[in-house]
């Protein structure tokens, strides 16, 4: 039971990063003038997959088995990507890819153990070559600048408290704490 209350608090921020994607992916396939400027990357897809943004990055929390705050890197890590390529944003056709990618770098960034490119294919519904292919598009996208500071980490869950408690104020009363990590103003795609 107590495990079951620990996981908790992960899963409303699941559920809060996956709401704030879907939110991020359909303004920006509504805006008419960022499909002409649109760069198509490896990370669209022909169609929208059939698995919705949170079902997606459930299955991902479920089978990764990567900390708690792999997935706040991962978070940081989209906004750096969406900030180094204005020209690939993220959209319908390309989130999943992102999801599975910045996580996957997240946990073998973060964690002292994680799974191989080929488990990530499989949760993330694609073959081993295409995720060897994502993680070395995601990691040039970024720069390579894999850390995160304990300020900027601190920062991001700060602002993921915030939001999570003005949307859903009876379930957080406390502050998001996975570490005490990383600050910077790289909060532009969702909306600081």
């Amino acid at each position: 039971m107590a495990e079951l209350e620990a996981v908790a608090p992960f899963l409303d921020l699941i559920s809060f990063l996956s709401s704030l994607l879907q939110k991020v992916a359909a303004a920006n396939d509504l805006t008419p003038n960022l499909h002409h400027t649109q760069k198509i990357s490896a990370f669209h897809g022909l169609t929208r997959p059939s698995i919705s943004i949170h079902c997606y990055l459930q299955r991902i929390f479920k089978y990764a088995n990567c900390s708690p705050s792999c997935f706040i890197v991962a978070f940081i890590y989209l906004d750096r990507f969406s900030q180094s390529q204005p020209s690939s944003p993220i959209n319908s056709l390309n989130v999943h890819r992102l999801l599975i990618t910045s996580v996957m770098v997240a946990a073998k960034f973060m964690d002292d153990m994680y799974y191989n490119n080929a488990y990530y294919a499989k949760v993330g519904g694609i073959c081993r070559a295409e995720m060897n292919l994502l993680e070395v598009d995601f990691l040039f996208g970024l720069k390579f600048q894999l850390n995160v500071t304990p300020n900027a980490f601190h920062s991001y869950c700060s602002f993921l408290h915030k939001e999570m408690w003005f949307h859903s104020p009876p379930h957080w009363d406390r502050p998001l704490t996975l570490h005490e990590e990383e600050s910077t103003n790289c909060l532009s795609i969702f909306g600081v």
